[in-house]
């Protein structure tokens, strides 16, 4: 005797529905009564129903999955995002494939998401404006939302404005009297990096202060330990802004190795309010950024524009 795959017809038998009214189910669709939806999915479970998404693929249904393409994911703030991407997604009936760029490859990235149908990408790299643009040509019709792109980029963006929290970490700390301020920051090829950068002049500026140091890293603790490292003991600044927390974690690491005292000797800010921030020795002062609103912000938008579409 052989086995076969639980289908659609078995559900609806056992529930006394409808097919399309399986279908309605498992689509989310708002038609279905909560009693019925109930009924549905203790067929499903009892049958142990699993919807077949390879066969929506290959007849070109929506297949409810959404793409991310996302930087490494060994850093923080992409980390945070993609979970709260994966929580959302996962609330409005959508499964979440994640690709990870570690080469600097945007387009090959993106692909991978493409070749698994997704119904709509979300993208959570450094992209230029034309680079952006050229992902957009690559996608078709499928909706796109960039998380990490130049403001001025004619394609659908959802991103915080780098310009104010790097502002503020300056206000802040002009406000407690330092007037050699420091700058550890992410690659230039960053966009988040360069706004950040440039906000810092600016505030600076602005208080007719001049930069002290600009030091460079990858996002990493290891990078912010190095920079640090190549800066003491000498020509340290009074105060230190760190454009993400990770790297105010190698920072902060380097400044303990020369035994130079936070916050007696030098002010530490971060950059992103991580959930790691607070364990820091000590507690990492930081920019907020609500990574888990903006991750989910960009569910509720690509939501919309797929509604759109299939309206």
């Amino acid at each position: 005797m052989t086995s076969r795959s639980v289908t659609l017809d078995d559900v609806a038998q056992l529930a006394g529905v409808s097919y399309q009214t399986v279908s309605r189910v498992l689509n989310r669709s708002e038609q279905v009564s909560a009693r019925t939806r109930e009924r549905v999915e203790a067929a499903m479970l009892q049958l142990n129903y699993v919807p077949n998404r390879v066969a929506q693929q290959l007849a070109g249904k929506a297949t409810r999955t959404l793409g991310l393409a996302t930087s490494d994911l060994a850093l923080m703030a992409p980390a945070q995002i993609a979970s709260a991407i994966q929580q959302r997604a996962a609330g409005a009936g959508y499964h979440l494939v994640i690709a990870m760029d570690s080469g600097n490859d945007a387009a090959a990235t993106v692909n991978e998401l493409l070749a698994q149908r997704v119904d709509g990408l979300l993208i959570n790299l450094p992209l230029e404006a034309d680079e952006a643009q050229q992902i957009q040509l690559l996608c078709g019709s499928k909706p796109v939302l960039f998380l990490d792109v130049e403001p001025q980029a004619a394609v659908a963006q959802c991103q915080y404005p780098n310009e104010s929290g790097a502002r503020a970490a300056v206000e802040h700390l002009v406000a407690l009297g330092h007037r050699q301020i420091g700058l550890l920051n992410g690659p230039l090829r960053s966009v988040s990096a360069r706004q950040r950068e440039n906000a810092w002049c600016q505030a600076l500026a602005d208080h007719q202060l001049t930069p002290h140091c600009s030091l460079r890293g990858d996002w990493s603790a290891q990078s912010g330990y190095q920079a640090l490292l190549a800066q003491l003991p000498d020509d340290l600044p009074q105060a230190l802004l760190v454009a993400n927390d990770q790297m105010a974690l190698g920072a902060m690491r380097a400044l303990h190795q020369y035994g130079v005292t936070i916050p007696g000797e030098i002010s530490v800010i971060g950059y992103d309010d991580t959930a790691e921030s607070a364990w820091y020795q000590p507690p990492l002062t930081t920019v907020r950024q609500d990574l888990q609103f903006l991750g989910a912000q960009s569910v509720e938008r690509m939501l919309a524009r797929l509604q759109g579409a299939e309206g």
